[in-house]
């Protein structure tokens, strides 16, 4: 199958096939959909070489994948990377991922748009200030943050979940059932969603007079092991908390082997609240007590990174340039008012709320 053959199957010219694979505005979507189902049916694959000259386009989005963090986010990553790729391949774009080392992602991003082999850049891992986004300004190719720095209002195309309020949310829900002692285990600190959910529970903690105590926070890269070391270390405090937000739901599940070491219920003698990026493989209403989560997709995220990326690349008008979700607030049997009796395994009373 060739062009010319695909043009005649759908007894459309030639050139209105390309463009509508190529994603000209002017041809409209109902079209543009006929063209890519027929592509899917018959298998048909452009010849990108020709592609490029014929269109000047490369068909490509580029992506700089951070290298020798040892923070432990490849779950988050991989789920990012599956709803960037599922777009693309539904548009026949390709993905360009470029490894670089921590540090060196600048000079990465400058070799991806000076390579001609992208239409559009894309920035993941978002640091709370993060010169990475004045080097994609300065380069000549349509760009997406995914996230925002910290500290002054964003003069950039970015798409991010509300971090801030989603923790905030979470921990007057808390507050509400009478827990002042709140444990949080995040992400390593100079990430924006870490410091933006860090933010978020000293708001809600503020509200109530009561100060965020350093010491009842971690920041770590998000492993099972740091949320079971974490959890660890807040259950031998003197005054222990009474309940812990996690940033990720594999966080929580390290938090959940440590609680049940230590012969305590969760719910009932401390309650627990996840961040849930909405994994197929890590359901929160299967843990052995269903967690209560804030929610949002990471890979419904990456997904929306692609199509405006797509759309940008293609001229398309109309598209929104900065997008903040709401996260979700799924109560489940995880939370419960704060505890009044002995803790079980602990030999520690915990106070009632005052």
């Amino acid at each position: 199958m060739n062009l010319k053959e695909l043009a005649r199957l759908l007894n459309l010219s030639q050139t209105t096939v390309s463009r509508a694979l190529n994603g000209y505005p002017e041809v409209n979507e109902a079209t543009r959909q006929r063209v890519l189902q027929a592509v899917k049916a018959t298998g048909y694959r452009p010849n990108k070489a020709a592609q490029r000259l014929a269109t000047g386009k490369a068909g490509s989005i580029g992506l700089v994948m951070p290298t020798g963090t040892g923070d432990g986010t490849d779950l988050h990553f991989a789920e990012f990377l599956s709803g960037l790729g599922e777009i693309a391949e539904t548009n026949d774009v390709q993905l360009v991922i470029d490894p670089s080392r921590v540090g060196n992602e600048a000079m990465a991003f400058q070799r991806l748009a000076a390579s001609g082999t992208v239409d559009a850049l894309c920035l993941s891992y978002v640091r709370a200030s993060d010169p990475r986004i004045d080097t994609l300004k300065s380069l000549r190719l349509p760009f997406l943050v995914h996230g925002r720095h910290v500290g002054s209002a964003p003069d950039y195309p970015f798409m991010d979940i509300d971090n801030c309020g989603a923790f905030r949310d979470a921990a007057r829900l808390l507050l509400q059932l009478g827990h002042r002692r709140i444990a949080l285990l995040n992400g390593l600190a100079d990430l924006s969603f870490a410091a933006r959910r860090h933010e978020g529970m000293g708001e809600a903690l503020a509200e109530y007079g009561i100060a965020l105590e350093e010491g009842f926070c971690q920041h770590t890269g998000m492993t099972e092991e740091n949320g079971y070391r974490g959890t660890m270390r807040f259950l031998d405090m003197d005054e222990a908390p009474t309940a812990i937000l996690c940033s990720s739901i594999v966080l929580a599940l390290g938090a959940t082997r440590a609680i049940n070491q230590r012969g305590l219920k969760i719910g009932r003698d401390i309650s627990l609240i996840a961040h849930d990026d909405v994994f197929p493989y890590l359901k929160p209403e299967n843990f052995s007590t269903p967690l209560t989560t804030t929610t949002s997709s990471i890979r419904a995220a990456g997904a929306r990174v692609a199509e405006r990326l797509i759309g940008e690349a293609a001229g398309r008008k109309g598209l929104p340039q900065q997008e903040i979700w709401k996260a979700d607030l799924i109560v489940r049997a995880s939370t419960g008012p704060v505890p009044t009796r002995k803790r079980r395994g602990t030999g520690r009373h915990d106070e009632a709320a005052e």
